[in-house]
């Protein structure tokens, strides 16, 4: 009975060590299945003896080279802009240009029309004062023909005539008047070439040179415009 008892303690003590052993086999077994597989990681191969890649580095590489063809597109979409907006901006210049030298030219001619109406307002009589000059003329003519000592009651016939020509003569340069049209008489004036014609010299004692000595006929201005010259002598210089 005492033998049986110590036959089963070492028995189990036997199962213990193989246990044990066995264990120990296991833990060295995965320690180097670890190993192994550490260094087929680091030399970039699986456990089957396939080439790993390394997914992340060729996408950023493809990401980066992807990142470089846009800059190099969006460079050159910004230098044609660039360019198209130097084009569009000398159009500006010359079409802003074109536009004020219209308007200038615009105004020039609306300032000319707007004289040339004025002057038409003014001087579309010109024509019809110039055939009235004529009349006047005669109407003077004929007053300053009548003699004066003739005129009086013993002879109404030629007084009323004398006082109907002098009223309307005078009639006559109120309506000239009234519409611009001045007479020129210049005597004893300085000579002005623009309202006076000069037709002969003669020498005159006290008097200056150029001075209007002889009126020939009377001239006429309408609204500061010659329409006729006054005929005239003057002293010699």
């Amino acid at each position: 009975m005492h033998r049986s008892k110590t036959a089963l303690n070492l028995l189990q003590r036997l199962r213990t060590v193989s246990s044990g052993s066995s264990l120990i086999r296991q833990i060295h077994v995965l320690s180097v299945s670890q190993s192994v597989h550490s260094r087929l990681l680091c030399s970039g191969r699986s456990a089957y003896g396939v080439q790993m890649r390394d997914f992340s580095t060729e996408k950023d590489t493809a990401r980066v080279e992807e990142l470089t063809e846009n800059e190099k597109k969006l460079t050159l979409e910004l230098e044609e802009l660039r360019k198209e907006s130097a084009e569009l901006t000398e159009k500006v210049k010359t079409l802003d240009d074109k536009y004020k030298r219209a308007l200038a030219e615009s105004e020039n001619i609306r300032r000319r029309l707007t004289k040339q109406i004025d002057d038409a307002k003014l001087f579309g009589i010109q024509g019809f004062c110039k055939d009235l000059l004529e009349v006047a003329d005669i109407l003077g003519h004929a007053t300053e023909a009548v003699p004066k000592d003739e005129i009086s009651d013993k002879n109404p016939h030629l007084k009323n005539l004398f006082e109907g020509l002098s009223m309307t003569r005078q009639q006559l340069n109120s309506v000239f008047k009234r519409h611009g049209l001045e007479a020129v008489n210049p005597m004893n004036e300085k000579f002005n070439p623009n309202l006076h014609e000069a037709l002969f010299q003669q020498e005159v004692e006290n008097v200056e040179p150029n001075t209007v000595v002889v009126v020939s006929k009377i001239g006429y201005k309408l609204h500061d415009r010659c329409i006729r010259p006054a005929l005239v002598g003057v002293t010699k210089g």
